[in-house]
């Protein structure tokens, strides 16, 4: 279970990594600094978490059940996230 949480966490992370250099003129943390400003961080969070789709499927498919479950509860955790981010 262990595996599936650091791997759908560093996959987010990667994603939301990606999409900030691809999309931002500007250095990494100035574009988090505006984008929790504007209210759109988790945004950010939820597209980079899309990965964890596949990824979720791929260990059921694999009979990774405890590497699925990681991935569940991992994904589960990004979505209090984004909820506390769009409260705040």
């Amino acid at each position: 279970m262990t595996k599936g949480i650091v791997a759908a966490f560093s996959a987010s992370l990667s994603m939301i990594i990606f999409i900030i250099l691809f999309l931002s003129e500007g250095n990494i943390e100035d574009s988090f600094i505006l984008l929790f400003k504007q209210k759109k961080l988790g945004g950010l969070i939820s597209l980079g978490a899309l990965v964890n789709l596949p990824l979720f499927f791929l260990g059921l498919r694999k009979r990774r059940e405890n590497f699925a479950k990681g991935i569940l509860i991992a994904s589960l955790i990004i979505v209090i996230t984004v909820a506390l981010l769009k409260i705040i």
